[in-house]
């Protein structure tokens, strides 16, 4: 996710809307859309520590490394599905609306974590199915929420409630493991004296699916009715509104930053099964790091508008350098307070280029708004299918060391960073400009 300017252009607002604008959303139908990405973040975040106790049991005679692996290559299904779908949603609600696409993501998703929940009928390749079709419609409720809030949202607004987002994004990823903890007792309450990562894992995707109906009938009932985007077409497009000059150095950035996220999010559960003294509840905190920090950056560019007072270049160039010391200091040291250190600079580096980037997409025009928002799931699909395949398999020859060969693509983004700042810049100036230059030239041609 060089700004010329340190807060984006809008345009001076009409005297009154126009007919063609979506309205405002109420505070209920911002409640749903935060409820139904907190959903699906809280189920992944609760289900990844599992996964390496949920496989062995299916896998007789595997070794750690295989089933390393293969929690390597899961992840990547589901990151997999989000590659496939984002794109295909986005395009899809930009055509027939956003609110009947995101009832059809969750029914999907739903409907997934139902299936997982018996996974000796599917098999281990049935699982690697599952995963991927979870994947395949969580990528239509997180970018159609996005565009939808930023769609429905006033230009002045925007960076607040798009840090806000991200930061109900990343809370449901931190509750994630407490999600895993009220799955344990419910099943202890139900009879299971000795709670394993199958049971666990059970229940998990219970609670899952459980959370998912509700925000699915929530949503149903306070969205608005869906619109195709094709009665817009015909309002007027502001010529002033900002526009990312290269949006596919965007994506690449998005890519790049989910292949290490992906690849670190995995490094932290293996290392737990790999080092004497860890478990998967350790992994849990770990992960459970990671997500207050990313809150708290979030929190940060909420209360104090960063989005808008700073260039989005130094923010990103920030980000990146923190994240690159994170991971050099988990790769030199293996105690744990050093471990708990790189991950929570890790965390806060990242964290801060995350809500950069959305905030920069969200400059699209609304008739394109689902596919831009499509395309960045898109690229973090691509990021984190890649990030999960390589991770399992470098973690499982390089140990420790991995956290720095995670480090080359940041540097390789930082360099970019600088030496191409006009990639990153928003140009609604220039449009301006080249605006006025042409009315000036037509009404010289029709002034006799």
């Amino acid at each position: 996710m060089t700004v010329t300017t340190t807060a984006p252009v809008s345009s001076p607002k009409p005297a009154t809307a126009s007919p063609a604008e979506p309205a405002a959303l109420r505070p209920l139908q911002l409640f749903w859309l935060a409820g139904a990405v907190f959903v699906v973040s809280a189920g992944y975040g609760a289900l990844m520590p599992l996964l390496p106790g949920w496989l062995g049991p299916l896998m007789q005679g595997a070794t750690a490394s295989e089933i390393a692996r293969h929690v390597g290559f899961l992840s990547g299904a589901y990151a997999a599905g989000v590659l496939v779908g984002a794109p295909l949603w986005g395009l899809v609600s930009d055509r027939v609306g956003r609110s009947r696409i995101l009832i059809i993501g969750l029914i999907g998703y739903v409907a997934s974590q139902l299936l997982l929940m018996v996974p000796v009928l599917a098999g281990v390749w049935g699982i690697y199915l599952l995963r991927a079709t979870s994947g395949f419609f969580v990528a239509a409720v997180v970018p159609v929420v996005a565009a939808l809030v930023a769609e429905h949202t006033p230009a002045d607004r925007r960076a607040r409630r798009f840090a806000w987002m991200s930061g109900v994004s990343l809370a449901g990823f931190l509750v994630g493991p407490a999600l895993r903890g009220a799955a344990d007792g419910l099943a202890s309450l139900i009879g299971s004296t000795a709670v394993s990562p199958v049971v666990s894992a059970r229940y998990v995707l219970g609670l899952s699916a459980l959370l998912g109906g509700v925000m699915m009938l929530g949503l149903a009932r306070t969205l608005p009715a869906s619109h195709a985007a094709e009665p817009r077409a015909k309002a007027v497009g502001d010529p002033t509104a900002p526009a990312l000059a290269r949006p596919a150095a965007l994506l690449w950035l998005n890519a790049v930053l989910l292949f290490v996220l992906a690849a670190f999010e995995l490094g932290i559960v293996l290392q737990g099964q790999q080092q004497a003294g860890q478990s998967s509840r350790q992994a849990a905190i770990m992960f459970a790091e990671c997500s207050l920090v990313m809150l708290a950056v979030n929190a940060v560019l909420f209360l104090t508008g960063l989005l808008e007072k700073v260039s989005s270049r130094i923010l990103i160039g920030v980000g990146l350098v923190l994240a690159m010391a994170g991971l050099a200091v988990m790769a030199a040291h293996t105690n744990d307070a050093w471990m708990f250190l790189g991950v929570g600079m890790t965390s806060a580096g990242t964290g801060l280029v995350l809500p950069v980037i959305a905030y920069l997409a969200a400059s699209a025009s609304p008739l394109k708004l689902g596919a831009t928002m499509g395309g960045v799931a898109a690229a973090a699909g691509l990021g984190q299918t890649l990030g999960s395949a390589t991770g399992g398999w470098l973690f499982g020859a390089l140990a420790q060391l991995s956290f720095a060969w995670l480090g080359g693509p940041l540097a390789l983004m930082l360099v970019l960073l600088l030496l191409r700042p006009g990639w990153w810049s928003l140009v609604a100036e220039a449009h301006a400009a080249s605006t006025a230059t042409r009315a000036q030239r037509m009404h010289r041609k029709v002034t006799p």
